[in-house]
This record gives structure tokens, C-alpha cells and sequence, in this order.
């Protein structure tokens, strides 16, 4: 009778722990997981900032373009008169060419480092703007951690709270 008892009270015991560490394991650490890829390429404010640099870009382009059809010309000019110039014109021709060749190097040069410079302010900015929404999602939502998915190898769909960072990032850009 004594041994029943004591079965009873380790299966009784084994139960309350058993159901303990159910209740326990309910009480899971939340994770979330985003794309900052994806909220760059899909939001307002970064559509606007990829706007922004393609126009600057174009209006770089437009820029050399016309510098290097100068350039073209300027080299055609001196193809087609080099027979008849100088030996002291067609020297001072070629210096001007390479001056201007040199010129659109620079410039070229230039207008890349400034291209650069508005990426990265832009993005900077985007950034900034992400993981301030995203501190406060994990606040508000009780999360433990939220990383970015770029070194996660795998990850249940989820716990991906990209597209709610999106919608929210949209709804203040507006603003």
C-alpha cells in the first residue's frame, strides 16, 4: 500500500511538473525578423530616395554626355585639320583635347563621389527612420529581439514583421 502511494505522488508530481512546464513554455520569448532590403526597395521613403538619385543621376548623365560629344567633336576637328594646321597649332589642338579629356575624367570623378554622398545621406536617413519604428514595434509588441533577416538561414514566416514595418513607415512619410 505504502509503494502505491509513493507512485501515486511521483506520477501526481510528474503530472504538475509536466503541466508547469506547459504553462511555463507558453510564455515564449517573441522574435521578429526584417527585411531592410525589402523595406529600402518597398516604402514611400525609399522609392522617394531612389527617385531622388536616379534624377541626379540623369542630370550627371546629361552633363558628361554633353562634355563628351565637346570632347568628340573637338577630336574629329583635329583629325580632320591636323594636315593643314601648324606644328605649333596642332600642339596647342592636342594640349586643349587632353585638358578637356582630363576635365571630363574629373568631373566624372566628381559627380560620382557626389552621387555617393546622396546614397549614403538618404539611406542614413532611412535607416535612422527604420530602426526607430522598429524599437518601438519591439516595445509596444513585447518582442525579446528583432533582427535583420540578411544572416538568418531560416525562420518561420511569422515572426517576419517586415510588411508591418512597411505600412507603418508609409503612414509617416505621408505625414
Amino acid at each position: 500500500m505504502r509503494t502505491s502511494n509513493i507512485t501515486k505522488a511521483i506520477v501526481i508530481g510528474f503530472f504538475c511538473l509536466t503541466w508547469l512546464g506547459s504553462a511555463h513554455a507558453a510564455d515564449v520569448a517573441k522574435i521578429g525578423i526584417v527585411d531592410i532590403q525589402r523595406i529600402m526597395s518597398a516604402s514611400n521613403q525609399g522609392k522617394a530616395a531612389k527617385a531622388q538619385i536616379k534624377q541626379q543621376s540623369d542630370k550627371m548623365t546629361v552633363a558628361l554626355r554633353e562634355k563628351g560629344d565637346q570632347i568628340e567633336e573637338l577630336k574629329k576637328q583635329l583629325e580632320r585639320e591636323s594636315m593643314v594646321m601648324s606644328k605649333e597649332k596642332r600642339e596647342d589642338k592636342e594640349r586643349e583635347f587632353r585638358i578637356k579629356l582630363n576635365d571630363l575624367k574629373s568631373l566624372e570623378k566628381r559627380y560620382r563621389g557626389e552621387l555617393q554622398a546622396i546614397e549614403k545621406k538618404l539611406a542614413g536617413e532611412m535607416r535612422k527612420a527604420v530602426f526607430a519604428l522598429v524599437e518601438e514595434i519591439g516595445k509596444k509588441g513585447g518582442y525579446l529581439l528583432i533582427i535583420n533577416n540578411f544572416d538568418v538561414l531560416y525562420s518561420p514566416g511569422s515572426i517576419d514583421i517586415t510588411d508591418q514595418l512597411i505600412k507603418e513607415l508609409n503612414a509617416r512619410y505621408k505625414k
